[in-house]
C-alpha cells in the first residue's frame, strides 16, 4: 500500500506542476479565463468535472 500512496503523491505533485504552467506563462490569460469561468453555472461546471474525471480514470486503465 506504501507504493500507491508514493505513486498517488507523484501524480499530485505533477497535477500541480502541470496547473502552474499557464498562469507562469500568461498570467493575463489566465485571468480572463478564470473570471470566464466564474460565469458558467453549476451544472455545466459539473458536467465538465464528470467528462474530465472519466476521461482521466480511462486513459489511466488503457496506461496500465
Amino acid at each position: 500500500m506504501s507504493e500507491f500512496w508514493f505513486e498517488l503523491w507523484i501524480a499530485f505533485c505533477l497535477v500541480l506542476v502541470i496547473e502552474g504552467i499557464v498562469p507562469f506563462l500568461y498570467p493575463q490569460r489566465w485571468r480572463s479565463m478564470v473570471s470566464q469561468l466564474a460565469l458558467v453555472n453549476d451544472k455545466t461546471l459539473r458536467i465538465f468535472g464528470l467528462v474530465s474525471m472519466l476521461l482521466g480514470t480511462l486513459l489511466l486503465v488503457l496506461t496500465r
